[in-house]
């Protein structure tokens, strides 16, 4: 069976020697502190889970496991979408040949909205942390599946010194113990799993319970319905970053209405 995230990260070094190559750290610090403030991306989440849901929109074109997901993929557009239909945050798919993104959709949808942003990439090297906060990414995502307890400690702490938020996401009982480890409240519970593709909400729903009490729950993947939520929230988790089933719908601000109507209490 193919991996299909170690194949990803084979294909990030090669970026991230291009990228360093293309522009040196001190280019992308300077543009990174030149950058307008981040907009509070954990803060966002917090204030609407707790009257509702917390909403992480993905713009996402394509992925490896679905192909083309949205032919006339506009991030402006789509962005202000999003925000119109309630969303609480963007997350931004930048990566090129897997996910059919780009980094400047980030600018994009910046310029369009007020909601913060997420650079949804795969990040194991600092220089990328910085070009996300260049680009003006609010939060970064570091999968704990793709580093090491030393590494993800590393970029946490590179993210943290630019002022970004961090998403740290687990699809395991192992990777939830390391997640712990870190210092950022944002957990994600990966429904999917990034070495098969499979997706299945019995993870979350097994997982879900066992996060600490401090941190902030967000639920990932395989989410179509209001009912998917609710099943997430009775977990324990009231953000949620939903995707694909919002990309394909014809109404996107109706869409993002709907599968955030009537939340479960708390």
């Amino acid at each position: 069976m193919v991996n299909v995230l170690a194949k990803i990260i084979e294909e990030k070094h090669l970026e991230v020697k291009a990228l360093a190559a293309e522009r040196n750290f001190a280019e992308l610090d300077h543009a990174a502190k030149e950058a307008s403030p981040p907009r509070g991306f954990a803060a966002a989440l917090s204030r609407d889970a707790a009257g509702g849901y917390g909403l992480i929109a993905e713009l996402k074109k394509a992925s490896p496991s679905k192909g083309l997901i949205r032919a006339d993929f506009d991030p402006t557009i789509l962005a202000k979408a999003y925000e119109e239909g309630g969303a609480s945050c963007l997350s931004v798919l930048t990566d090129r040949k897997w996910f059919q993104g780009a980094p400047e959709f980030i600018q994009a949808a910046r310029d369009a909205v007020r909601l913060p942003i997420l650079r949804k990439d795969f990040m194991i090297d600092p220089l990328q942390i910085v070009e996300s906060r260049a680009l003006g990414a609010d939060c970064i995502l570091l999968i704990m599946a793709a580093l090491d307890d030393i590494k993800a400690a590393e970029l946490e702490a590179c993210a943290m010194d630019y002022s970004m938020d961090v998403l740290i996401e687990c699809h395991d009982t192992e990777e939830l113990d390391r997640s712990a480890k870190l210092r950022s409240p944002l957990i994600g519970i990966n429904n999917r799993n990034l070495k098969t593709m499979d997706i299945s909400l019995d993870v979350g729903a097994a997982m879900l319970p066992h996060l600490p009490a401090d941190r902030i729950a967000v639920a990932e993947s395989g989410l179509f319905t209001p009912e998917d939520l609710a099943r997430m929230a009775q977990s324990g988790a009231r953000c949620f970053l939903i995707g694909e089933s919002l990309m394909r719908a014809d109404d996107v601000t109706a869409a993002t209405r709907a599968i955030l109507a009537n939340p479960i209490a708390a």
